[in-house]
C-alpha cells in the first residue's frame, strides 16, 4: 500500500504531546471515479470545497464495504466496482467530539468504476445542511478552486480541503497532467 502523506493540522500545537491527550482513531474510505477528463466529487457549499466522495467505515466493515456504501450514498452511484488501491494518508486533526482531544484518521483512496447513471444521493442531515452534493468536475477545475480557497483562507474554511487537494495533486500526477 502506498503512504501518500503523513499530515498534522495547521490547528493543533506543533508540540502536541500525544501521549497526553485522548486520540479518537478512525478509519475511511474515498473513491477516485473519473469519466474522460472529469472526476466524481463532492461540492460542500459551506466550506467551498470538492471533496471526494467517501467517509468513514464502520464497525465490523472492511474498506472496500465502506467504500460502496459511502459512494451509494453520498452520490447515488450504482454498479460500484472497487478496481485498485489508490494509496492513503494518515493525518492528525482537530475532533468535534467533546471526549476526545484529537483525531487520528487513517483514509484509504481507491479507484473505482460505477454505472452510467447516479441515483438519488441518500445523505446524512449535517451533510445536507452543508449544501453537500456530487458533481463531476474536470480535475484541473477541482484542484484550481481548492487552491484558490486555501491562498484565500476563509473563516469557513474546513478541515480536509489540504488533504483533498494533496491527493488531487497525485491523481493528476498519475494521469499524466
Amino acid at each position: 500500500m502506498h503512504h501518500i502523506a503523513h499530515l498534522v493540522h495547521e490547528a493543533l500545537p506543533a508540540s502536541l504531546a500525544l501521549e497526553q491527550v485522548r486520540v479518537l482513531n478512525r478509519e475511511a474510505s474515498r473513491a477516485i471515479v473519473t469519466r474522460g477528463d472529469n472526476i466524481l466529487l463532492l461540492y460542500t457549499e459551506r466550506y467551498d470545497d470538492f471533496s471526494f466522495p467517501g467517509g468513514g467505515i464502520d464497525a465490523g466493515e472492511s474498506p472496500e464495504v465502506g467504500l460502496h456504501r459511502e459512494l451509494y450514498e453520498e452520490t447515488g452511484a450504482q454498479d460500484i466496482e472497487v478496481t485498485s488501491h489508490f494509496g492513503y494518508v494518515t493525518e492528525y486533526t482537530p475532533t468535534w467530539k467533546k471526549q476526545w482531544d484529537v483525531m487520528f484518521q487513517t483514509s484509504h483512496w481507491f479507484t473505482c468504476q460505477i454505472g452510467n447513471t447516479l441515483g438519488e444521493a441518500k445523505m446524512e442531515e449535517y451533510e445536507t445542511a452543508n449544501g453537500m452534493a456530487a458533481r463531476w468536475v474536470s480535475l484541473e477545475e477541482a484542484l484550481r478552486h481548492n487552491r484558490s480557497v486555501i491562498a484565500r483562507k476563509p473563516a469557513t474554511m474546513g478541515l480536509s480541503i489540504h488533504r483533498e487537494t494533496l491527493v488531487l495533486e497525485h491523481v493528476a500526477t498519475a494521469q499524466g497532467r
